[in-house]
């Protein structure tokens, strides 16, 4: 059996944008950090991300190419520390999350090593368009 791309359905003109941006979301997957999206009202969404141990300069926050980009990196501390066990991650990180059309990202705010990010989906303008018909 071969694999159908949305671009070969013949009423689905021009979403081969969108086939693209779900092999680009798939290939981003990682389990670090953890996180949650929640619906907070019809037009607004909340990714939570659980970054303990960075702060607020550790972290930032991009849009790139309809893309929503996290990225954590905590600073090298200058001085030598002997660990007996290290069990807590101070890794860098990249989370990656595709925004539709007319998405736009609000506030992010910093507490109790929870990042959160607010996103608003803006109300789309109904578009009416006629179609002159000419004779040939």
């Amino acid at each position: 059996m071969t694999k159908m791309s949305l671009g070969s359905y013949p009423h689905m003109l021009g979403f081969e944008q969108l086939e693209r941006l779900l092999e680009r979301t798939a290939k981003s997957a990682e389990g670090y950090p953890p996180f949650n999206i929640e619906q907070t009202s019809d037009r607004s969404y909340r990714i939570t991300l659980a970054v303990a141990g960075f702060a607020e300069g550790d972290l930032s926050i991009t849009v790139e190419d309809r893309q929503l980009v996290i990225r954590g990196r905590q600073r090298e501390e200058a001085e030598a520390r002997v660990f007996l066990h290290r069990g807590i991650a101070a890794r860098q990180f990249q989370r990656s999350f595709v925004l539709a059309d007319g998405v736009e990202v609000g506030d992010a705010v910093l507490e109790n090593g929870l990042l959160h990010v607010d996103l608003t989906v803006a109300e789309p303008e109904t578009v009416v368009q006629t179609i002159q018909i000419r004779k040939g």
